[in-house]
């Protein structure tokens, strides 16, 4: 019997690929078709998708951006021979009031004062956000960007934030003196007693003081002036620098093991998270100023923002004590093996990884408070959502809904929108571990 076996001598070239399993092809089968189920889905939701863009996209595209009144409007529809209520959108109030929209009520000649604020904002951010990529000297303008901004947008003299910031150097020189000869909580203790001391006793004696001799400053800019995005932007802003060390202090004093800090910390964090924020702002609008010494004129804006403060750092100590609780154990245990004391070892192992692991709940809740400073509208701020409120009441823009409301939510949109994307460049940037 012969032997016909035989060897190949040589490779097979590679052969492309089905067509039907790369590309689009092969991305919708594995995605979108890949059982009957999944394509029942696929198909109903381009239905849908196509039921919903068959309607927004010939009501969005409508060339009424020159329009002077909802009348005119519905003039311009007409001669395109486009009728009834949903035949366009009357995009001609977002060319008539989106100045509004931004700046509220703001007197027109300082415009330029929230622009530069808001630009200095960016600036100051810059070491925070992307530390590894611009000087760390830029560090000092971040420190001082929050005497800078209330400056900028209410005005007034400058003497005020330098003595504010004064109270600062002052803490800082107390806390540095007393550490070193007695022990660091009492340096802290004392820091924040002479800083209170100084900001209630001599702040505002001293700026009056050398106003009169220095009179250099602002022209100040009353509160009720404040409006529209501007002012969700400032509150939303200051709110959200100084609810994040607010709820990592009140965090660690949740897990202390000094009873009278637990427990004022935990009845803070309870009372809060169990009082709606419209509760809060309606007492900082009405009744803190009974609790004040009588003739104190609180300004509103800053009711608001120590009330909307309080709240989200309630719910930022609950996101920074989960990552807290995440941490093996042997990671408080390497730091005591390293001889490190409290606050070293928060500092230097435990916080940094804690709020690593939070950092999608602190941008939770970033964004939830952002979008909850439309709430300041039932007080009587006019927020966008109040401005918009305001200019439906004017007869030429009366009846107009979707436009605003649409303009708005986009406003808002781009801002969340850019603090989830930022929240995820960090976590991709911080990661240590395997998927």
């Amino acid at each position: 019997m012969s032997d016909i076996s035989f060897v190949r001598t040589e490779m097979l070239p590679e052969q492309a690929p089905p067509a039907s399993s790369v590309g689009v092809i092969g991305w919708a089968r594995v995605n979108l078709f890949s059982s009957t189920l999944n394509s029942a889905l696929t198909i109903a939701a381009i239905a849908l998708i196509y039921f919903v863009l068959a309607t927004f996209i010939p009501w969005a595209w409508s060339p009424t951006w020159n329009a002077t009144s909802l009348h005119n409007c519905r003039e311009i529809l007409a001669e395109l021979g486009r009728e009834g209520d949903f035949s366009g959108a009357c995009w001609g109030v977002i060319q008539d009031r989106w100045v509004q929209l931004f700046m509220g009520f703001y007197p027109p000649e300082h415009y330029w004062r929230p622009i530069a604020a808001f630009i200095l904002l960016g600036v100051a951010l810059l070491p925070i956000l992307y530390s590894d990529k611009v000087p760390a000297k830029m560090m000092w303008f971040t420190g001082l960007y929050p005497f800078l901004m209330p400056l900028l947008l209410w005005g007034g003299s400058i003497w005020t934030p330098i003595m504010v910031l004064a109270g600062f150097v002052l803490a800082y020189v107390v806390y540095k003196s007393l550490t070193e000869r007695v022990s660091e909580l009492i340096g802290l203790i004392a820091a924040v007693v002479a800083a209170v001391v100084w900001w209630l006793f001599v702040t505002s004696a001293l700026a009056d003081a050398l106003t009169g001799i220095i009179p250099i400053g602002l022209e100040p800019v009353d509160s009720r002036k404040f409006g529209g995005m501007m002012l969700s932007l400032t509150i939303g802003v200051v709110s959200i620098g100084f609810s994040l060390p607010i709820g990592i202090v009140l965090a660690l004093g949740r897990q202390s093991d000094l009873l009278i800090v637990k427990a004022l910390c935990v009845g803070f964090i309870e009372f809060i998270r169990g009082v709606p924020l419209i509760t809060l702002l309606f007492v900082a609008s009405t009744l803190l100023n009974i609790f004040m010494p009588p003739g104190t004129n609180f300004d509103i804006i800053m009711r608001v923002i120590i009330m909307a403060t309080l709240f989200a750092s309630a719910y930022m100590a609950e996101v920074i004590r989960g990552g807290l609780a995440a941490l093996p154990k042997g990671q408080y245990e390497g730091a005591d093996s390293l001889g490190l004391n409290y606050w070293q070892a928060q500092r230097l192992i435990i916080m940094p990884q804690a709020l690593k692991i939070s950092i999608p709940g602190i941008v939770s809740t970033f964004i939830g408070l952002f979008k909850d400073t439309t709430l300041v509208s039932v007080i009587g701020l006019l927020d966008p959502l109040g401005l918009s409120n305001a200019i439906r009441a004017d007869s030429d823009w009366n009846g107009v809904v979707w436009e605003l409301y649409g303009f708005i939510a986009l406003m808002f949109f781009v801002f969340c929108f850019s603090m989830s994307r930022y929240s995820m460049y960090l976590e991709r940037k911080l990661q240590t571990g395997h998927r």
